[in-house]
């Protein structure tokens, strides 16, 4: 039996009906979608925000935990809508950033200095003797304290380009001259002698943990997270102290922020000594009215109900007065 006019112009509406529904259904989906990429020392933080966001919002935010100079190289590239890293971008990689960079501070936390000496606790290491550590100069546990194990000491560093060893190394080259000139500050040094290297910071804490006599560096979740013994550290006051986000905050307390929401927190006057900054990199022009306004609801979020969460896992907050300039500037995001 053949099909009316009317009939064939039913279906055909309905057929059409149907693929601008599916059509619609997709595009929702991925305006409900903002990719990211970079630092590690936030990403236990960062997990937490988005998955609370997705609760709040029913947007999905994806991040991909690759170290600070993959997330800037990505963010230069165009391949997420968002970039983060513990270190400032330099001059030549904001001079690639076409559509324009906007530095979002989003927490601030401690670098820990974690160890592996079985059975020995509350290990101190002077100003003196950390930075000489890290550039090879002293290389057994005994030169550090005549009480430690006759044991060599085994470096564990990043293998990749990493904020945390940018805020690790401008501490040490604040206060040591010799590291300085041998090392220097950088999210990839050249360390001038045999270390051992993991990726990200939860690479460093499982290279720590299975290596008798190791020292390293991750930021102070990682340790805890994996039952790492953390060093007291000599800060500039003369104080022993272990990374806790007591201290934490005491250093950040008098942190100025500068135009640009960078800061200078290479040496504290007191509190915990190595502590630093995170920040995600928006740009200025998204070419998107769309996704435009979901990076800028979702940064607005982490400066005002996000900020609730991050002493629940051990980082310091954004000053409100920061915030709001922050907030401010998102808004000429276009």
């Amino acid at each position: 039996m053949g099909l009316s006019t009317t009939t064939i112009n039913r279906l055909v509406t309905a057929s059409v009906t149907t693929v601008v529904i599916a059509f619609g259904t997709v595009g929702q989906a991925i305006a409900q979608t903002i990719n990211g990429a970079g630092a590690s020392f936030p990403a236990p933080l960062y997990q937490r925000y988005f998955a609370e966001y997705k609760k709040a919002t029913g947007v999905t935010v994806n991040y991909n935990s690759v170290g600070s100079g993959a997330g800037i190289r990505q963010f230069i590239g165009e391949t997420v809508d968002f970039g983060a890293t513990d270190a400032p971008p330099s001059q030549s990689e904001k001079s690639q950033m076409k559509r324009g960079m906007l530095m979002i501070p989003t927490a601030g936390g401690a670098v820990a200095v974690i160890y592996n000496l079985p059975g020995v606790n509350n290990v101190q290491i002077s100003r003196q003797a950390l930075g000489k550590i890290f550039s090879g100069q002293v290389t057994n546990w005994r030169q550090v304290n005549s009480k430690l194990p006759n044991k060599p000491i085994r470096v564990v560093v990043r293998a990749d380009g990493s904020g945390t060893t940018e805020i690790f190394t401008s501490h040490l080259s604040t206060i040591d001259a010799s590291f300085r000139s041998k090392v220097g500050t950088s999210k990839e040094p050249n360390w001038g002698f045999t270390v051992l290297k993991g990726p990200k910071n939860d690479g460093v804490a499982a290279l720590v943990k299975q290596t008798d006599g190791a020292i390293g560096y991750v930021q102070d979740t990682f340790a805890r997270s994996n039952k790492l013994q953390t060093a007291f550290i000599q800060n500039k006051a003369g104080r022993f102290v272990e990374p806790s986000l007591a201290e934490a905050n005491k250093a950040m307390s008098g942190v100025t922020f500068n135009s640009d929401f960078t800061a200078d927190v290479n040496d504290p006057k007191d509190g915990y000594p190595i502590v630093g900054l995170t920040w995600l990199l928006v740009y200025t022009d998204y070419k998107d009215d769309a996704k435009a306004a979901q990076v800028k609801r979702l940064v607005k979020w982490i400066l005002t109900s996000g900020q609730n969460l991050n002493q629940q896992l051990e980082f310091t907050r954004i000053p409100a007065p920061v915030a709001q300039r922050v907030s401010a500037a998102v808004d000429r995001i276009k």
